[in-house]
């Protein structure tokens, strides 16, 4: 464990309990970004051949998390958004189609369907708090549902969903499934050929641990070409580097839907995170991450005055746990917790919490007592 905090060299005096916003780098990842400022510096890009071989690699751990099938599923993309976009505009909609949604989502995954509306798309939204979230997503589809869009696990509340239990509902009912997965990715195992995922997107700067400005869209390969493009360049060709050809063909992997200049300096960054969370292992990640919120959970409860706003059963949450405190307004309670250096966030009625497999027990103790000594003041 130790050479696992030794990635996370963060002040003693600070409590990061952030990672469903932005986590903290390890510290392989900014020696990964100084190497290549230093190879650009004084080579330049000689060895773009190499750089190249990190994109493959980040490409094959990506599958690997999301157990795609294959590499050519995964397409490096520029933020969550952008692969939502994709597939939003990428459908071929008919006027009276349904999209369902859930009335929890962050707004990158509202907005874009609300989008489709002059198109005569219609956007249902499904309230998740009767305790039974993925039949009341189901019973919502009707004759006319072309696609379920959902997040893996909320941001604000924490609920996690049965994404087996929706892909198979969502396939038995000619409903394609649309998976939000930045807050479940990195944080949790996650299997899109189990849950029958059509497409699934996440940002690389949460649990992850990588950088903003570099994600992943998983796009099932017999969808890709039912998706239309609109962005063309260079790098989304089948034979992408043949700039001699007249004639030209979109790849037939999911790189169609990266149509310029990759990212190389994020994929420097991602991959030697990704490499970490690898070499701990998802099972083991997930399994520290659950002792730590369950650690959180149960100082929580013992606090007179705060009240949950999370789900409390073990397979119903993931890394996010938010909360009120009685007597104290929301804004005020995150402003003294981050001048007490308790980096956290305001979200969903509540403060959220948000810790990963390598938080220290000490980071966690010193937070429940700031708390409880608010709660008494």
């Amino acid at each position: 464990m130790n050479a696992i905090i030794d990635e996370f060299p963060q002040p003693a005096d600070l409590y990061y309990l952030n990672h469903a916003a932005v986590a903290p780098w390890p510290a392989r990842t900014a020696r990964a970004v100084e190497r290549f400022a230093r190879e650009n510096i004084t080579t330049g890009a000689r060895d773009y051949s190499q750089w190249l071989e990190t994109e493959r690699r980040l490409r094959e751990r990506l599958a690997r998390l999301l157990n795609a099938s294959s590499r050519a599923d995964i397409a490096l993309v520029k933020n969550t958004s952008e692969a939502l976009s994709f597939v939003a505009f990428g459908l071929d909609w008919r006027e009276g189609d349904q999209i369902i949604i859930s009335d929890e989502e962050f707004p990158s995954n509202r907005i874009v369907w609300e989008a489709l509306r002059p198109r005569g798309v219609e956007v249902l939204q499904v309230n998740l708090q009767g305790g039974d979230a993925e039949g009341a997503l189901l019973a919502a589809c009707t004759p006319r549902t072309r696609l379920m869009a959902i997040s893996a696990v909320q941001y604000a509340s924490g609920l996690r969903l049965d994404l087996e239990r929706l892909g198979t509902g969502c396939e038995q009912r000619g409903v394609l499934l649309c998976v939000d997965a930045i807050q479940q990715l990195g944080a949790l195992g996650m299997d899109v050929q189990s849950s029958r995922c059509a497409f699934a997107m996440a940002d690389g700067h949460k649990w992850l641990l990588g950088p903003e400005g570099l994600g992943v869209f998983y796009c099932r390969q017999d969808l890709r070409e039912r998706l239309t493009l609109h962005e063309y360049g260079w790098h989304m060709l089948e034979h992408a580097g043949d700039y001699d050809r007249d004639d030209w063909q979109p790849a037939r992997s999911a790189r169609r839907f990266e149509c310029g200049s990759p990212n190389m300096l994020g994929a420097m960054a991602l991959e030697a995170s990704l490499s970490l969370l690898e070499e701990v292992g998802m099972p083991q990640v997930e399994q520290a991450l659950h002792e730590r919120v369950q650690w959180l959970l149960d100082g929580l409860q013992d606090i007179a005055g705060v009240q949950l706003r999370s789900v409390i059963e073990r397979e119903k949450r993931a890394g996010i746990l938010t909360f009120s405190l009685d007597g104290w307004d929301n804004r005020a309670l995150h402003e003294r917790l981050k001048a007490e250096q308790v980096i956290c966030a305001q979200r969903g009625g509540g403060i959220r919490l948000s810790p990963h497999f390598y938080t220290e027990p000490r980071i966690i103790e010193h937070t429940l007592r700031l708390l409880r000594q608010f709660a008494s003041e």
